[in-house]
């Protein structure tokens, strides 16, 4: 196999993070979240150690109220029995039956490889000199051309999606949000897309997840268009920005640790399953959840109030050295690996999770056959957030066909 430079720090795996004071902890600070990544652990490291249940106010982004405050759950155990108890740690739930959804997830994840084979094709073609942005090339277009597919959004909108989406969930970032009104437009636009998109299916059901939404009851009743909406606005989300940053975190890592990627690409099939579940601990692609407390609790010798903020940070409880053996180590063989990649489980357990590992899995291997060599040749473009770990450039490289 060719070897292309890596332009990214290469690490020694399994080193663990710099040491953090307490004092220099804020999670309330936009100045944490523009930390690296290696520092941002360190000082989850020490929440972990010295007080792993704190107070923080939320995070202040300008031209946001800020709302108020949170107790920030950061050790393994105590995200996995918050996530265990919803009836204390609540997020005020609707439970809805989607009719004959499996059918149509079926049906579009055997289009996962089909739409990964041209991406890839479509790289290659229009980066003939072996470079290219991962994100606006790969790990970008695939998850929202399969949520926008699943939901029957026309290709012709997918552009429109992505915008909505990234701009909704990059506040805090200003070069992806300029600010609380584009925000706010977005989530009103975003909104009036699947309000519109539903009434459509109302009139003409598609073989699609809408269709679905549409036909799905509530204690006995049909969705209104406003809360398909809602729904409509926390999958788009979902489905787009997550996968999109675990597949952007598995190429980072791979170029970052190249004895793990020559261990999974020696057997590729073999070491799949468990790679990708690495890929996903590792990427932890939404940094933590929030919940209200519907009792008074007493957790970890801390008593908090009933109304009181709780959040789950997902980010800290997957490197908790207490549950991996090593959590700094990018090992694509862990198991057993019980990550909270994509949620806590229990009641809020993401329905679209073994969608997004397919996703990661033939994307991977999709790049394995045909660019075995592809790194990243420059460090990620972090997106400065507390709740997505987003990634919003990435140049890769390989070898140009030819040479």
């Amino acid at each position: 196999m060719t070897t292309i430079d890596s332009g990214i720090t290469h690490r020694e795996n399994g080193t663990p993070p710099p040491e953090v004071p307490l004092s220099d902890i804020d999670l309330g600070s936009l100045e944490f979240w523009s930390w690296d990544d290696d520092r941002r652990d360190g000082a989850f490291v020490t929440l972990r150690r010295e007080a792993p249940i704190t107070f923080f106010e939320a995070p202040r982004i300008p031209g946001f109220e800020s709302g108020p405050g949170h107790w920030a759950l950061t050790s393994f155990d105590h995200v996995h029995h918050a996530s265990r108890h919803p009836e204390v740690f609540s997020s005020i739930p609707t439970s809805v039956t989607l009719i004959e959804i499996d059918p149509a997830m079926a049906r579009i994840e055997e289009s996962v490889r089909t739409r990964a084979q041209q991406l890839v094709s479509d790289m290659l073609a229009n980066h003939p000199d072996g470079e290219a942005d991962f994100v606006e090339s790969l790990s970008g277009p695939l998850p929202l051309q399969i949520i926008c597919d699943m939901m029957g959004i026309p290709e012709a909108d997918e552009h429109k999606v992505f915008h909505w989406t990234s701009v909704i969930l990059g506040a805090g970032d200003e070069e992806v949000t300029t600010g609380h009104d584009e925000a706010i437009q977005a989530v009103l636009d975003l909104a009036a897309y699947g309000a519109q998109l539903a009434e459509s299916r109302r009139a003409e059901p598609a073989d699609d997840l809408t269709s679905n939404l549409v036909r799905a009851e509530v204690d006995g009743e049909r969705l209104s268009s406003a809360e398909i909406a809602s729904f409509f606005i926390l999958l788009s989300g979902a489905g787009n920005e997550t996968t999109r940053n675990a597949i952007s975190h598995g190429m980072v890592a791979l170029s970052r640790y190249p004895d793990a990627r020559d261990k999974w690409w020696a057997d590729f099939g073999g070491v799949a399953g468990t790679a990708v579940e690495e890929i996903v601990r590792w990427a932890t692609p939404v940094i933590f959840m929030r919940r209200n407390l519907n009792e008074d609790v007493e957790l970890g010798g801390v008593t908090m109030k009933a109304g009181d903020k709780v959040s789950m940070w997902y980010n800290s409880a997957n490197r908790d050295e207490t549950k991996f053996d090593n959590p700094w180590l990018f090992d694509v063989t862990r198991n057993p690996n019980p990550h909270f990649g994509y949620g806590g489980g229990g009641a809020h357990f993401c329905l679209g999770a073994n969608l997004a590992r397919r996703e990661i899995r033939v994307l991977f291997e999709e790049l394995h056959n045909r660019i075995p060599e592809i790194v990243a040749v420059e460090e990620p473009a972090i997106l400065r957030s507390a709740f997505i770990h987003g990634i919003k450039r990435l140049p890769v490289g390989w070898t140009p066909a030819g040479q």
